[in-house]
Parts: C-alpha cells; sequence; structure tokens
C-alpha cells in the first residue's frame, strides 16, 4: 500500500514537472516578444491535391530579424524546428483551410502556401498574424527580392 501511494505520488510530480517545464519553454520563447501562433506544413501537397488535415503541426513562430523560428508547442527542444529565411520565402497562395483541414487547424486560421528554398510549405495562423507576416516580407532591407503573392 505504501509502495503503490509512494509510486502514484512520484508519478503526479513527474507529470507536474513536465506541465511546468512546458510552460516555462514558452514563455521563455515569447519573452523576447513578436511571436504568434502558427501551424506549419512542411512539404505540403501541390494546389492540384485535395486538402487533407494531415501533416499539420501546431506551433510558435518568433520573428529574429530577417528570419522567423518556428517551434513545436508539444517539444522540449530549446531550439527552434525550423527557420524560414526572408529571402527564401516566395508566397504563392493564401486560402481559407478546407474539408479536413478546418478540424486540424485553430477557427480562425487563414492558410498561407509558400516556397522556401524550393520547398513547398503552408502556415496557418490568425488572419491579424497574417497581416503582421505579410508586412514583415515585404519590409525587406532595399536591394532584397521579396516575392509577396
Amino acid at each position: 500500500m505504501v509502495l503503490a501511494l509512494l509510486v502514484g505520488g512520484v508519478v503526479v510530480a513527474l507529470v507536474l514537472v513536465g506541465l511546468f517545464v512546458f510552460g516555462l519553454r514558452r514563455r521563455l520563447i515569447q519573452r523576447s516578444g513578436g511571436t504568434f501562433d502558427c501551424s506549419l506544413r512542411w512539404g505540403a501537397p501541390g494546389p492540384e491535391a485535395e486538402p487533407s488535415g494531415k501533416g499539420w503541426v501546431y506551433g510558435v513562430a518568433r520573428y529574429s530579424g530577417d528570419r522567423v523560428e518556428w517551434f513545436r508547442v508539444f517539444s522540449y527542444a530549446p531550439r527552434p524546428r525550423r527557420i524560414l529565411e526572408r529571402a527564401s520565402i516566395e508566397v504563392l497562395e493564401r486560402r481559407t483551410p478546407k474539408g479536413e483541414e478546418e478540424l486540424a487547424l485553430l477557427s480562425d486560421a487563414v492558410v498561407l502556401a509558400c516556397l522556401h528554398s524550393g520547398t513547398r510549405l503552408e502556415l496557418a495562423m490568425s488572419e491579424d498574424a497574417l497581416t503582421g507576416f505579410l508586412a514583415w516580407l515585404e519590409a525587406a532591407p532595399p536591394g532584397q527580392r521579396v516575392n509577396v503573392a
């Protein structure tokens, strides 16, 4: 009986520590500001493919100079999972989620299809975050090529 209580207490303590570390990590990512909720689908299918909810990963993106750092929400990794360079991003289209995507994404999400160094990807974010992202893309230093559709 005592052993069962001890094991149960240890499990509860580990779960609480894990949740605390998730929260602390997110606070550290957001500490410098310039963050927004952003789902990402890397290697997304082309426009002719039927939209599906597969491949979307929920995350937080952070502006950092001429790049956007993207972090998975459900991860303990202190480093970004993906780094998107402003000069390498080409916006292809903007659309609303279709079909199963509506279930996989946040309710107010807008999908932005892009090319990043030849790799097709899709970003899903709120309308406000999208406005900020497009403004950041267009605010490239003089002489830098920007491709916004």
